[in-house]
């Protein structure tokens, strides 16, 4: 806690008249931007395994959720109190099993149970929702609300029998896209490249690992190794635009073997 005074001392005084004008003029709506950009600041850190990065990352979310509460608590509308005590409440409610005598045998009887008490919590127990999918967020970006409205049918018992299905659901909407691209038709390109998409969210949901940290993880690789042909361009003093087709593919391979992360 004292470390956290330390933080909201710097809050206000920085939203002081004698403070900062830039920081005086925020509202949550404007601070927000600013904790989603520090979010995925916190997760390229967190792909590369930056343990300096992820510190520093860490305390620069933790800082804007901090000056976001405190613009609440000068309206006296929410403090830090309540916050805790909510969340403690709630973490506590959802976990039968670990702070009272619920017994759980499997993972699908634990998210069945924190459904259920979500469902309570929300009200939701005698009056429905018009879908189970009203739960997503819209604002989500796409990838990630993708499996999360994945996440929603299945537990509604709604997937395929085999996981080997969902890739060969991938593998037919590739078919489909190529199609469509032959046929020029740029509407149902677009169409069948988001079902790729969509499928191969499914197969990284049936395969246990998150599809977003797939992706920033292949992308931090091939940005690793473009970097590494860089920097072998510059030394030799090439110009990448000028290369062959060969003489490209022949950088590529040096740098893929040079980066193996």
């Amino acid at each position: 806690m004292e470390t956290l005074d330390q933080l909201f001392d710097i809050i206000r005084t920085l939203r002081s008249d004698k403070g900062c004008a830039w920081d005086r003029k925020q509202t949550p709506e404007t601070m927000w931007h600013c904790l989603v950009e520090e979010v995925y600041e916190l997760e390229e850190a967190i792909v590369k395994q930056d343990l300096g990065h992820i510190c520093e990352e860490l305390g620069d979310v933790l800082f804007q959720l901090l000056f976001i509460l405190e613009i609440f608590r000068e309206k006296q509308e929410i403090d830090l109190p309540r916050v805790v005590d909510g969340v403690a409440r709630k973490m506590i409610r959802r976990h039968p099993h670990v702070y009272e005598d619920a017994v759980i045998s499997n993972e699908s009887e634990l998210n069945r149970q924190w459904d259920a008490i979500k469902a309570r919590e929300k009200g939701r127990k005698e009056l429905s929702p018009a879908s189970v999918l009203d739960s997503v967020p819209m604002g989500m970006p796409s990838l990630i609300r993708a499996l999360k409205v994945s996440q929603v049918v299945v537990k509604e018992g709604f997937d395929w029998d085999h996981p080997d299905q969902i890739l060969d659901t991938a593998k037919s909407e590739m078919a489909e896209f190529e199609s469509a691209l032959s046929a020029r038709d740029q509407d149902g390109a677009v169409m069948e490249f988001g079902d790729i998409l969509f499928s191969l969210v499914n197969v990284a949901r049936a395969a246990r690992f998150h599809p977003e940290t797939a992706l920033a993880r292949a992308t931090a690789k091939f940005e690793g190794r473009f970097r590494l042909m860089e920097k072998e361009l510059k030394e030799n003093q090439l110009n990448l635009q000028n290369l062959s087709r060969d003489e490209k593919e022949l950088l590529w391979d040096r740098a893929k073997r040079s980066y193996q992360r």
